[in-house]
């Protein structure tokens, strides 16, 4: 049994007659009983904030902009700054090693008493 009211099923109808052939066959691989054409879209993936309720891109742009008081920066660091931060935020497990060992190194330089040439 339909769903739909007869007006609405000659539409669906309609507009399965009208799609290319590649886009019938996904129709057909679900069942042209299942497909709704009339679906309302999806709503966007909600944007993913850290703990500190920041983007990526703001947090970025907020780490980009505290290094500019010390010195500039070419588009390759904010370039990986950019990747490290998305790593990190999809807990990609090649980024928090990165950081780890960046922060352990920094440690490491501290006590040996060697001056980072930032």
């Amino acid at each position: 049994m339909s769903q739909y009211t007869p007006e609405h099923e000659a539409q669906k109808r309609a507009i399965y007659e009208k799609m290319n052939p590649r886009r019938k066959k996904f129709v057909d691989r679900i069942g042209y009983d299942k497909w709704d054409p009339f679906a309302l879209p999806k709503d966007p993936i909600e944007i993913r904030k850290d703990p500190t309720n920041r983007t990526i891109q703001q947090l970025v742009s907020d780490f980009l902009r505290s290094r500019e008081a010390h010195q500039g920066y070419t588009q390759a660091f904010a370039s990986g700054a950019m990747e490290l931060a998305m790593g990190v935020m999809r807990q990609e497990d090649r980024y928090e090693g990165m950081m780890e060992f960046s922060a352990w190194y920094k440690k490491l330089m501290e006590k040996e008493g060697v001056q980072n040439a930032d």
